[in-house]
């Protein structure tokens, strides 16, 4: 467990405004609050559907979590283990992790990440995420990154290899394969998440 990592109670509450600021900018950037078929489901399993990307989790949670698990690893690694800045930012990784992740989210629901997702992968129907999905996904990060605090590495790196066999299997989709079909298109790869 690495105890500099863990949130002290200002940056809860750091964390806490950011995810309501994320929720706001969504909000402004017109995303549906909730899936436009008018429910909120716990869990959505059908990658090629409208309502991909519209629930609290689905075949994507994985990846957020992992991103988690990431995203302390380099906290530790600039702020624990290097000293960066003299390791000051380590009281601050999560609210900075979020940060980066709300980021993501946000651009990942503009039209420029949404008509890449249309063109280079398997998601050719993709229409962004709902609010309530973006906001699940940024919660998942953070399960990620608390997970990550209490754990060994090896155990990290265990889950999150784990989570990228376990989806490419069940969907031929990743955060490993979702990277490269966003910069580096494969139409070796493309047509083989195709055939899923």
């Amino acid at each position: 467990m690495q105890l500099s990592l863990l949130p002290h109670r200002k940056a809860v509450l750091a964390t806490a405004v950011l995810f309501l600021a994320s929720a706001a900018i969504l909000l402004a950037m017109d995303r549906p609050p909730i899936c436009e078929c008018g429910t909120v489901k716990l869990w959505h399993g059908v990658v090629q559907s409208s309502e991909n990307s519209q629930h609290l989790t689905d075949w994507y949670s994985p990846s957020h979590f992992t991103h988690g698990l990431i995203m302390f690893f380099l906290a530790w690694l600039l702020w624990d283990k290097w000293r960066l800045f003299g390791g000051a930012p380590a009281r601050w990784a999560l609210p900075i992790a979020v940060v980066i992740e709300a980021a993501w989210e946000i651009m990942e629901n503009t039209p420029m990440v949404i008509d890449r997702y249309r063109e280079v992968t398997i998601s050719w129907g993709y229409a962004g995420d709902s609010m309530i999905n973006s906001l699940a996904d940024i919660g998942w990060m953070i399960v990620g990154f608390l997970v990550a605090a209490r754990i060994p590495w090896q155990a990290s790196l265990a889950i999150a290899l784990f989570f990228e066999a376990f989806t490419a299997w069940a969907i031929r989709d990743n955060l490993t394969l979702n990277v490269l079909m966003l910069f580096w298109p494969l139409e070796a790869v493309r047509q083989w998440q195709g055939m899923g």
